[in-house]
């Protein structure tokens, strides 16, 4: 298990690169989109797909790395049956559609989450997914789907209890870096950039321990529209940002 700190913000310092290494996105937003134009809201997912797809594109034509996105929480079981098959059905739709071309991009797919309870055509598919795009190095498409923060690290406290136990790993050698090669975020850099959509300024439960120095964006945009132009101005927000992690901000 990797004991690196491929975790640590990909910006060490003031000044760095105005194209972060890794964006995070809170799709959000689906449902009012659909709302406001008086259809259903499997309609404002299937929207967010297509949104989903401009952005994968435009983030690896700006110079971005990595893009995690929040597909389906933990908590979304909590809504009706209808709309959690429908979400479903969406992933299932875009894997099948979209794994060719993203193969061939140089794409590389992790879906971060708990497998445990997720349908079996579904698991199916992610592990193919992932298996088909295992060696793919140009851009990294992290889907965050049953997924929840604080799940995540109970998760893996769980996991790294159990190494301790057993002995394969001493309680006084926990640090930080290696607390976190037990997420399922291990060897990708934390996000340098976290963009919610529709307005809302709360992390929902999303890369809790990753985002700690994440720089936010929220745009009352929903996500069903957000564009390129859109992206470029979180960008542009971003680079004006002084990141610290904690030391002063040198004098002019």
């Amino acid at each position: 298990m990797s004991t690196d700190d491929a975790s640590a913000p990909s910006d060490s310092h003031a000044g760095a690169s105005r194209v972060p290494a890794h964006i995070a996105i809170i799709m959000d937003g689906n449902g009012r989109w659909a709302n406001a134009r008086g259809l259903p809201r499997a309609a404002g997912h299937e929207r967010g797909v297509e949104a989903l797809r401009r952005t994968v594109e435009a983030a690896g034509q700006i110079g971005v790395r990595y893009l995690t996105v929040y597909s389906f929480s933990t908590e979304n079981w909590r809504r009706p049956a209808s709309e959690v098959n429908a979400l479903f059905g969406l992933l299932k739709t875009f894997i099948k559609k979209d794994l060719g071309r993203l193969k061939k991009e140089g794409v590389k797919i992790r879906v971060i989450g708990r497998r445990q309870g997720l349908p079996d055509d579904i698991a199916g598919l992610v592990e193919r997914a992932e298996r088909e795009t295992a060696d793919n190095a140009d851009f990294y498409l992290n889907i965050a789907f049953n997924y929840g923060g604080r799940e995540e690290i109970a998760r893996a406290s769980r996991r790294l209890a159990a190494d301790v136990e057993s002995g394969k790993l001493a309680s006084e050698n926990v640090t930080e870096d290696i607390f976190a090669s037990y997420l399922d975020t291990v060897d990708m850099p934390d996000p340098d950039l976290l963009i919610r959509t529709s307005g809302e300024y709360r992390l929902s439960n999303f890369l809790l321990w990753q985002s700690a120095y994440s720089e936010y964006y929220h745009t009352s945009t929903l996500w069903p529209d957000l564009d390129e132009a859109e992206l470029e101005q979180a960008l542009e927000s971003y680079s004006n940002r002084q990141r610290r992690f904690g030391n002063v901000a040198p004098e002019a």
